[in-house]
C-alpha cells in the first residue's frame, strides 16, 4: 500500500503530505483541491510507467493539462520550473520530479529527477548531473527495474502497484451499458463500463472466494428491493429495442413484481443499485487494481444507503487479504457516519483552501473532544456540516 504521499508545486497543491490508510476519504469544498491529489498520484503512477503525455494520463482518468496549469502560479512566489511527486510504502520509495516550458511544451513531460529506494538502499537514480550515462529525457526508468528480477521482489510489486493506479468516474449511462466506455479497463472502466461481465466473473468467484462470496451477500443486502442480482445477455432481457444495450447487461430480479415480469436489465433499475455492485467489483474481484481511487463517491447515493455502503465498503477492504487500497471523495454527509475511524486503517480528511489559495490536507482524528461530541449526539455528519471538521465552503 502507499502510506505516504508527497506532491509539490502541482495545481494548487504547492506542499502537501498525506499519510494514508486502507480506506482513504477526502471532504472538501468543491475546487479545494480534492481531485488534484487524486490527480497527483494518477501522474506518479504515469512517471512509474515510463511516459508521462496525454495518453497516459488519460488512461488512468487524470485530465491532461498544460504546463502554464499544472505548475502552481501563486501570486507573489517564483514560479517552479518542475513537478515533484513522491510514493512510499512500508520499505519502499519512488520519487520523481518532472518539467515542460511553459512556452511551447512538449507533448511529454521530461524527467528532471527520478530515485527508487528499498529498505532506504537507492535502487537507482538519475539527476541533470549525470554524466557518464544519459538517459532519454522522456522516458523513466522505474518502468525498466519493476520488471528487473535482481530488483527485491517488494519493490518490483510496489512499482507495479503505482502503475496500475486509476481514477475511476463511474457515470450512470456507461453503468447502464447504454453508453460506450471511453477508457476500457479490467474489470472495469473508468467510467463503468463492462460492469455486466465483471459483475459475473465476480459471482463465479463465490464458489471458492469466502470474501468474493460475502462481498455479493452483503451487496444484495444494500439493494433492499432486489431478490436477485447477476448479468445476462441483452437479447434475453425485456429492454426498449431504442435502448444501445451493450452485448450483455446487468440483471435484477425484482422481490415485489409478479414471476415473468420481474427480471429488469441495469437499463431500468436505479444508479444507485448499480454503484453499489460497482465498488463491490473494486472490492472484490481479483482483476481490480490494488490501490484505486472513486472520486465522488455518492454517486446517485440515498443519504442512508450511502452511510450503509461505505461501512460495508470499509469492512470489504479491511477483510480481504489482498490488502488493497482505496481513495475516495464525497459531498455526501452521510458517508462520514459509516465510517469506523477508531480503526486506523480507515481514515478521514478535509481538504480545503489557505486564504492564499493553497490546498491544505487535515487528517480528522478520534480524539477526546471527538468523542465527547459524539457521546453528546453528535454525528461525524453533523459535525461537518455544522463546520466543526473543517471542509466546509466559505459561503
Amino acid at each position: 500500500m502507499i502510506k505516504k504521499l508527497v506532491v509539490r508545486s502541482f495545481k494548487t497543491l504547492e506542499n502537501v503530505e498525506v499519510e494514508l490508510g486502507q480506506v482513504n476519504v477526502f471532504i472538501g469544498p468543491n475546487g479545494s483541491g480534492k481531485s488534484n491529489l487524486l490527480e497527483a498520484i494518477g501522474v506518479l503512477s504515469a512517471a512509474a510507467s515510463g511516459k508521462v503525455d496525454d495518453l497516459t494520463l488519460l488512461q488512468r482518468g487524470v485530465r491532461p493539462g498544460v504546463p502554464k496549469l499544472y505548475k502552481s502560479s501563486f501570486k507573489g512566489t517564483r514560479h517552479p520550473t518542475h513537478v515533484f511527486f513522491g510514493a512510499e510504502s512500508e520499505i519502499d520509495k519512488y520519487e520523481v520530479s518532472i518539467q515542460n516550458p511553459l512556452d511551447h511544451p512538449s507533448p511529454a513531460w521530461r524527467f528532471k529527477t527520478e530515485v527508487l529506494l528499498s529498505n532506504s538502499k537507492k535502487v537507482f537514480g538519475r539527476s541533470p548531473s549525470m554524466k557518464k550515462y544519459k538517459p532519454d529525457p522522456e522516458q523513466g526508468m522505474a518502468a525498466l527495474y519493476a520488471v528487473n528480477p535482481d530488483v527485491p521482489q517488494s519493490t518490483r510489486e510496489f512499482l507495479k502497484l503505482l502503475q496500475n493506479f486509476v481514477i475511476y468516474s463511474p457515470t450512470t449511462a456507461v453503468l447502464r451499458g447504454i453508453s460506450p466506455e471511453t477508457q476500457p479497463r479490467r474489470p472495469v472502466g473508468l467510467s463503468g463500463g463492462s460492469l455486466a461481465d465483471a459483475l459475473s466473473s465476480l459471482l463465479g468467484e463465490r464458489d471458492w472466494d469466502d470474501h468474493a462470496k460475502r462481498v455479493c451477500r452483503e451487496a444484495r443486502g444494500l439493494i433492499d428491493w432486489a431478490k436477485s442480482f447477476g448479468s445476462a445477455p441483452a437479447s434475453q432481457i425485456a429492454l426498449s429495442p431504442s435502448a444501445a444495450a451493450s452485448p450483455r447487461v446487468v440483471r435484477f430480479t425484482d422481490r415485489y413484481m409478479s414471476e415473468g415480469r420481474n427480471v429488469l436489465s441495469g437499463y431500468d433499475a436505479s444508479e444507485g443499485s448499480l454503484f453499489v455492485l460497482f465498488l463491490a467489483v473494486l472490492a472484490a474481484h481479483p482483476q481490480a487494481p490494488q490501490v484505486c481511487a472513486v472520486d465522488n463517491a455518492d454517486h446517485g447515493l440515498n443519504p442512508r444507503l450511502a452511510r450503509a455502503l461505505m461501512k460495508c465498503l470499509c469492512e470489504w477492504y479491511t477483510t480481504s487479504i489482498a490488502s488493497k487500497q482505496i481513495l475516495l471523495t464525497t459531498h455526501n454527509p452521510l458517508v462520514l457516519d459509516g465510517l469506523p475511524l477508531q480503526d486506523d486503517r480507515i481514515r478521514l480528511f478535509t481538504v480545503s483552501r489557505t486564504e492564499s489559495g493553497r490546498t491544505a490536507v487535515r487528517r480528522v482524528q478520534v480524539s477526546p473532544e471527538l468523542m465527547k461530541k459524539a457521546q453528546d449526539g453528535w454525528t461525524l455528519s453533523r459535525l461537518w456540516v455544522m463546520g466543526h471538521l473543517g471542509g466546509v465552503p466559505d459561503v
